[in-house]
């Protein structure tokens, strides 16, 4: 069978039973949901931080499921691997993508429910507000896919959507996202933009609508490759895309691109985990509703850990790849929490001539504009190991020869500190910084680590040597 959402949930729960909780009283939809997986987070009666089903979301017959992107031991035990393994195996499957197959509408549980007219009501999903401020209900795991219409292809991103009535709902997208580059396109042209918004799938779908690829589309191919297999997909009803045909929910709709059909949208927490960007936005107006007889109906929790993790494999896998194919000797990556999985980027390499580490920054600024501080080091220095890479900053680190700094750079503009072009200005420009953290190449060198000696350490057994303290072992102690 094919794999889904559903696929991954008995692979969970026959791995990782304890990763999946239920909560069947009846909770609200403003607040609870998030504040209850806001306090198991550093709970130890909850290790692992576990994926939570709420069967009984007031003014919903639809279960949800939450958090469940929020670990990278999750994710990465969706592509067969482990965390320690995850970034080049997404990178090796991102490679190796699959061009999704077309399957017939009797073949897709996805339209086993099919609303238009007057009978769609997108507030009947158990669309939740998260943070305090946020301006209302949002949908918030939905990939959207559009179609570029200079190249044809189809494009996909996940962005946030506010219920904005019945069978409306908005749309903000980053203008350094393709996505962002379809919507200009067509309102040059002067033609609506047809969306469709994809709730609930396997965790390789969503990971593969934000890869970070070589031009505008490919990301439902790099599904195909994360997933060992072709994304069964399926003819929309009212719009010409094509769905995953083994989603729990799809909403197809249709962006005027008119400058002017705007509404407001925001506030929202985004990943910062700051309020910024409220003001008019496009919106889609739902031309149908489709979906699974008994639906799972798929959040994600915004400005947490589960959007920064959800975000960081599959750019991790994307920048490793591409940044490897410009610089060899990079030995690895990682987009570190302090970042929020968006900013920050650890490279190691394995330097062998002046400048490679530029490089290789430079690399890694082409393939994500949200990368903001790019930190180089050695490959004796482990970028999972934060204590490791600032180590790494006091003592491989002078300011003066080794910082780079590239202002007015295309960024997050999400960040509350991006600027415009008139400095005052708030728009979507940052100023990228590199930190070149490497030791002098060959054959400068450079003063030896500390270190007892492996071998020895490989040798001793502390398990047969340790022993509980006992009064008296220590003679004159006690």
């Amino acid at each position: 069978m094919a794999q889904d959402l559903r696929t991954y949930l008995a692979a969970l729960r026959a791995a990782h039973p304890e990763q999946l909780k239920t909560v069947s009283s009846k909770v609200s939809p403003e607040f609870e949901v998030a504040a209850i997986i806001d306090r198991i987070e550093n709970d130890p009666g909850y290790p692992g931080f576990p994926a939570v089903f709420f069967t009984n979301v007031d003014g919903s017959s639809i279960p949800l499921l939450i958090n469940l992107h929020a670990t990278y031991e999750r994710l990465a035990l969706s592509i067969g691997t482990d965390v320690h393994g995850m970034v080049p195996e997404y990178a090796r499957r991102e490679a190796a993508a699959i061009p999704p197959t077309l399957v017939e509408e009797g073949q897709a549980p996805v339209q086993e429910v099919v609303l238009t007219g007057d009978d769609i009501d997108v507030g009947t999903l158990p669309l939740l507000v998260h943070q305090e401020l946020d301006a209302g209900r949002y949908i918030t795991s939905a990939a959207t896919i559009c179609r570029d219409p200079e190249s044809g292809r189809v494009n996909a991103g996940i962005f946030r959507h506010q219920l904005q009535g019945p069978r409306q709902v908005g749309i903000q997208v980053n203008p350094a996202h393709h996505t962002a580059y379809v919507l200009r396109a067509l309102r040059e042209a002067g033609k609506p933009m047809e969306v469709a918004l994809v709730i609930g799938h396997h965790p390789a779908f969503l990971m593969g609508a934000v890869s970070k690829l070589e031009g505008i589309g490919g990301e439902l191919d790099v599904v195909g490759g994360l997933l060992g297999e072709p994304l069964e997909m399926v003819k929309c009803r009212t719009v010409d895309l094509e769905v995953p045909a083994r989603a729990e929910i799809v909403i197809e709709g249709v962006i005027d691109t008119d400058p002017e059909a705007v509404q407001t949208e925001g506030p929202f927490g985004e990943y910062p985990r700051y309020y910024t960007r409220v003001g008019p936005q496009p919106f889609v107006k739902v031309t149908a509703l489709t979906m699974r007889k008994a639906p799972i109906f798929v959040d994600v929790f915004n400005a947490h850990t589960e959007h920064s993790i959800l975000g960081g494999l599959p750019r991790m896998g994307s920048i490793y790849r591409r940044v490897k194919e410009a610089m060899p000797s990079i030995t690895g990556v990682n987009l570190p929490l302090s970042g929020m999985a968006r900013s920050h980027l650890y490279i190691s390499m394995k330097k062998r001539v002046e400048g490679e580490p530029k490089i290789a920054a430079a690399a890694a600024l082409a393939v994500d504009p949200l990368l903001k501080h790019i930190f180089i080091v050695d490959d004796d220095v482990d970028v999972f190991d934060e204590v490791d890479v600032l180590w790494s900053l006091a003592t491989r680190f002078q300011a003066d020869r080794d910082l780079t700094t590239l202002p007015g750079f295309l960024g997050g503009h999400l960040n509350p500190v991006t600027y415009g072009f008139h400095r005052e200005e708030k728009g979507p420009l940052e100023t990228k910084l590199i930190f070149d953290m490497t030791r002098p190449a060959p054959p400068v060198q450079f003063p030896p680590m500390c270190r007892v000696p492996p071998d020895v350490v490989a040798r001793v057994r502390p398990d047969e040597v340790l022993e509980d303290y006992r009064p008296g072992a220590v003679p004159g102690l006690d």
